[in-house]
């Protein structure tokens, strides 16, 4: 029998490159995604056939990392498959059919979506539905680090499972629901790919939890969520110091997060639109994840520079997700968003403008 799911992606509302360190995030499941027809096939065999990702074949009972796969879907499918056996689950194979209306690479987390959609098939076929989704994220996150060669956190992995906007700390773990209504507050949240390639960013990505567990080290702390911001404040540091800026930008996201939780639940968009701003000017200023050398890419840094003179004064603008390529996101005044669209697009081109509607 045929069964299907869908998987959404997410966009980060807040907590920039916090999740690695056990930070704090938010982050809303959106209305694009992932979505898989699928049915056990009583071998040892899973097949994978997507439109935008490619094709996965590989055996349900062959679970070790591969370096030939790094960065692939083949290396996610063998990587859930993996974990979900080392935590006493069934896996077995499978054939599947998936279709995405996620841009992949443009930081919707169409990696996360894709890990999750395979724990959710694992789950319906040989777990009889009843795997916890946060297992499933886990499970994902796992993937991603040790298969697919991604140092991500869980908070996209969360998201994608939980399927809503979800306010997580994970020193505490806890995760609660925030309804983040942009349209009852006369707002409009968007984002657009900017067309710069996620190719040859690993190490650029992998720098910055390694900058900040660098600093967590020095207090004798294995991730900055352990170390007392106020401990950290006290020293005399040098700003000039690249770890250093990455461990401040830390300490002040991680407290603007459940602000900015707060001020979506008040449908305060004044503060909505200050929090979301502090947060994209810290990012570019202190953690600095727009440019790259190993790239040299400027787009990023053209959409915002962009956004920032198209919305200073009246909305906000912030890099989105991991950083140094990908999506600006934006928020706009509801009347302003054609105008915001036809202008980002006409440098970014038609369609890599759009309208975001969170679940």
């Amino acid at each position: 029998m045929i069964q299907s799911v869908f998987t959404p992606g997410r966009t980060e509302l807040a907590g920039n490159h916090t999740d690695h360190q056990n930070g704090r995030n938010l982050a809303g499941a959106i209305d694009r995604g992932i979505t898989a027809r699928f049915q056990a096939n009583n071998t040892k065999t899973v097949r994978l056939r997507s439109k935008g990702m490619g094709e996965v074949e590989l055996r349900c009972d062959q679970l070790q990392p591969r370096t030939s796969e790094l960065g692939t879907p083949a290396a996610l499918t063998r990587g859930m498959l993996a974990v979900f056996s080392e935590l006493g689950l069934a896996v077995g194979g499978f054939d599947a059919e998936l279709e995405t209306s996620l841009p992949v690479g443009a930081g919707l987390s169409s990696s996360a979506a894709f890990s999750v959609t395979v724990g959710k098939i694992l789950s319906q076929l040989f777990n009889g539905g009843a795997v916890d989704p946060v297992v499933i994220a886990r499970a994902g996150q796992q993937a991603e680090n040790r298969f697919f060669g991604k140092p991500c956190g869980l908070m996209s992995q969360l998201t994608c499972a939980l399927g809503k906007t979800i306010y997580v700390d994970l020193k505490t773990g806890v995760i609660e629901p925030v309804e983040a209504d942009f349209d009852a507050m006369g707002l409009t949240l968007c984002l657009t790919d900017t067309g710069g390639s996620h190719a040859g960013l690993d190490t650029s990505y992998a720098r910055i939890p390694a900058d900040m567990v660098y600093i967590a080290n020095l207090f004798d702390k294995g991730v900055l969520a352990d170390v007392d911001p106020a401990e950290f404040r006290a020293r005399g540091w040098d700003p000039a110091n690249r770890p250093v800026r990455r461990a401040m930008h830390f300490f002040d996201e991680n407290e603007r997060v459940p602000q900015l939780r707060d001020a979506l639940r008040e449908k305060d968009a004044e503060a909505v639109l200050r929090l979301m701003n502090e947060s994209g000017r810290s990012s570019e200023t202190l953690l600095n994840n727009i440019v790259t050398s190993a790239t040299g890419d400027t787009k990023l840094k053209q959409g915002l520079e962009l956004s920032e003179k198209l919305l200073a004064g009246k909305g906000a603008w912030r890099v989105h997700g991991g950083g140094f390529a990908g999506c600006v996101q934006a928020v706009t005044p509801a009347a302003f968003f054609e105008e915001y669209k036809t202008e980002m697009e006409k440098t970014f081109g038609a369609g890599s403008c759009m309208k975001i509607m969170l679940l």
